[in-house]
């Protein structure tokens, strides 16, 4: 038997099918800044994102029928923003900067936070100039704590893929890192 939230959720999902807008738009609001980071993650800009994040639940609502009820939701609208980031990314062919978000949490002693604000924004760089397929897979890992099968869910591969590119995208992102002057990331 499905927990109290995830229950919740399928009664959402069963009234956005039967054309209910405000489950759908609570839908939206659970999974908009998770399907943004991921965007943001891939694409590395935030217009850019956002368009992505409003495509992607577009997306999903008129294709909400084939959606399998049994599935989790989360894996289901992350392949959708993900296939998006890849075309985008295929034809746009570019590469730009992420932005930087730095916000210092209340409470926390200044110098702490800007050093580790610092840190996130080298980390965020570098993971902007790793190559496009292992960002995807370091992005959905470190970013949205999801384990392998999701990830090659999302991004349509095997297990031992997503593995391969987690390995090799922390070992190039490492060697960027290393070449900024930036010690003691793993």
């Amino acid at each position: 038997m499905p927990a109290k939230g995830q229950m919740e959720e399928l009664e959402l999902l069963r009234l956005s099918l039967a054309g209910d807008l405000e489950a759908w738009g609570e839908i939206v609001t659970r999974y908009k800044r998770a399907v943004f980071g991921i965007a943001l993650g891939v694409l590395g800009n935030v217009a850019d994102a956002e368009d992505a994040t409003q495509d992607a639940f577009i997306r999903a609502y008129k294709n909400l029928r084939r959606y399998d009820l049994t599935r989790r939701f989360s894996t289901w609208i992350f392949t959708i923003v993900s296939n998006i980031c890849k075309n985008r990314l295929r034809r746009a062919r570019f590469s730009t900067r992420l932005e930087d978000e730095s916000q210092v949490p209340g409470g926390a002693d200044p110098a702490i936070a800007a050093v580790e604000e610092e840190r996130g924004r080298l980390i965020k760089e570098a993971l902007n100039e790793v190559s496009p397929k292992y960002r995807a897979a370091l992005v959905l890992r470190y970013y949205n704590d999801l384990d392998y099968k999701e990830i090659g869910q999302i991004l349509g591969l095997p297990e031992g893929t997503v593995k391969t590119h987690l390995h090799r995208g922390k070992a190039e992102l490492r060697r960027i890192l290393e070449k900024k002057g930036v010690k003691g990331y793993e």
